[in-house]
């Protein structure tokens, strides 16, 4: 029996074994909601990103917010007072302030936008308090048992926990999405993305610089610095995959009648960081001395039940203009986002790339052609409205959202895969089937609704 054959098979089993009942998981419930009440943990400069869109909206009343820095919280204060919104409670003074948070009477959902390893203890307890209605933004844990855990969890309190993943949103990500769903490039065979931005002024920021230039990183820092850095102190894999892996994962139907079936992983040599403390702060500076483990560029391929390959990057430490680095491609053309082309049999004059434009205004989505307005102010291009408009929609309505458990955890656990397949020589690694072989009667769900 060859290997695809055999997962094939394996997987049959699990279904035919599985006692939940795939295609009422997560159902909904009776009655809508004129209003969500909602908190956010986690009002740092993200948090208070979704806490803006989430004052703008008529169906939301945040009721609380929570946070450890004084100085986040002023500044949350303030864009609230601005909204004309009244002051929702407040919980801060220790790291489990956000326990009481939940305690919070008639709270309906949380956001969570907090440090990564506080996702998975946050979700959770969420879950345990009664809330139906999860969003967090990226990742969902750092192990991968902390995302069988959510996952479980989910499964056990029949709840949606929903990843906040806004380039999934994109308007020419979602125009290729439709222009994938009308079949324009045939048969999918191939796709790429992944987070190729520059980062170092982010992970070294002591918030006194407007545009960076700071060396620090910790406790001492500023936001994300805070934080952030540490993971390329003492970990090497692909940290942040779930802007590339999101929109792909959409385009060839992963956990709805398709899975990853293995990756493997690969590390450069790691100088960015330790180059940019440097020529900033010189050879001296004591953060000169620290040792980073990730490599500056991470390339991760992963193969598919329905034949399709993936390639994914991470490159946040190097010199480079941003790009999330898309390429679709198919039997009849491909898409690619690094020089904005497009390529269709048949269509194009041979071998010479087509002006993406004017094919994604032709496929533009219809949820972007409804809710483009709306969308303007909103933060990366309007994308940050619709992945909030979803979520908010959907816990109106008492429906399941449109990205579920399974996705989070099936885009988010390309991280800790990529750490052990590294540290195993870039040995190819299994990948876990988080819906327990329900993936082959699952139907795609995402921007399939004329709402959201």
């Amino acid at each position: 029996m060859n290997r695809r054959k055999f997962v094939r098979n394996t997987g049959l089993s699990a279904a035919a074994l599985s006692v939940l009942p795939g295609q009422n998981l997560f159902a909904a419930a009776p009655k809508a909601k004129d209003k969500v009440k909602i908190g956010v943990i986690g009002v740092g400069l993200r948090g208070q990103n979704h806490l803006d869109l989430l004052l703008r909206r008529d169906d939301v009343d945040v009721v609380a917010i929570c946070d450890v820095s004084d100085r986040m919280l002023q500044m949350s204060k303030d864009i609230i007072r601005k909204s004309g919104k009244p002051m929702p409670k407040v919980f801060t003074g220790d790291d489990y302030a956000w326990k009481k948070m939940l305690e919070t009477k008639g709270l309906q959902a949380v956001v969570i936008a907090t440090p990564w390893e506080w996702h998975k203890p946050m979700i959770i307890g969420a879950l345990d308090a009664g809330l139906k209605y999860v969003g967090s933004e990226v990742v969902l844990g750092i192990t991968l048992d902390d995302h069988w855990d959510v996952v479980h969890a989910a499964e056990k309190h029949n709840a949606n926990v929903m990843m906040l993943e806004n380039v999934c949103y994109r308007r020419d990500v979602m125009a290729v999405l439709n222009m994938v769903r009308q079949n324009v490039f045939g048969e999918l065979i191939h796709l790429q993305g992944g987070y190729q931005h520059d980062l170092r002024e982010v992970k070294f920021n002591d918030g006194e610089h407007a545009y960076g230039h700071g060396v620090k990183f910790g406790e001492e820092a500023f936001s994300e610095a805070k934080w952030r850095t540490d993971h390329s102190v003492h970990r090497d894999g692909d940290l942040y995959p779930t802007h590339g892996i999101g929109p792909v994962a959409h385009y060839i139907n992963i956990n709805r009648g398709n899975r990853f079936l293995t990756l493997n992983s690969y590390s450069t040599k790691s100088r960015g960081l330790h180059k940019y403390i440097v020529d900033h702060a010189g050879e001296d500076h004591p953060n000169a001395k620290v040792k980073f483990r990730l490599g500056d560029i991470v390339t991760t391929t992963m193969n598919c039940a329905n034949g399709e390959t993936v390639i994914l990057q991470l490159d946040t430490n190097s010199p480079r203009p941003y790009s999330l680095g898309f390429r679709v491609q198919g039997t009849e053309g491909l898409w690619m986002d690094v020089n904005s082309s497009i390529y269709v049999e048949g269509k194009s004059k041979p071998h010479q790339w087509d002006e993406a434009k004017p094919w994604l205004d032709k496929y533009d989505h219809p949820l972007w052609k409804k809710y483009g307005n709306d969308a303007q102010g909103a933060g990366h291009g309007g994308m940050d409205f619709f992945v909030i408009h979803a979520f908010v929609e959907a816990a109106k309505r008492n429906e399941p959202t449109p990205m579920d458990v399974y996705d989070a955890a099936a885009w988010s656990a390309i991280t800790p895969l990529s750490e052990q397949s590294i540290a195993l020589g870039n040995e190819t690694v299994e990948f876990p089937d988080f819906t327990s072989g329900k993936w082959m009667s699952r139907k795609p769900t995402f921007a399939l609704n004329d709402d959201y």
